[in-house]
């Protein structure tokens, strides 16, 4: 499996979002330090119901901790819209 679509997948596993974007902006970055040592530079748009009622710091640590075991190695930057499906 590739890198975004395991990004997707551990996304859906925790937070069965009802939108999940995730553009791969990996070349918009080449020359970057971070480029360099192989992470990823990813755009992420994720309504999900999980983050009804919480502020935005909450909603970014849920997207984190799904994503935490390729933070730092596969992913080096991540981009984050996270909405409640009431804020759409």
């Amino acid at each position: 499996m590739n890198r975004p679509d395991r990004i997707r997948a551990l996304l859906t596993e925790a937070l069965a979002p009802s939108v999940l974007e995730l553009a791969d902006e990996s070349a918009l970055h080449a020359g970057h330090a971070g480029a360099a040592s192989g992470g990823g530079h990813y755009r992420l748009k994720i309504v999900s119901a999980r983050f009804e009622g919480l502020k935005l710091v909450m909603r970014h640590r849920l997207v984190y901790d799904s994503v935490h075991d390729m933070m730092h190695t596969e992913i080096h930057a991540l981009a984050i819209t996270a909405l409640a499906p009431s804020e759409l």
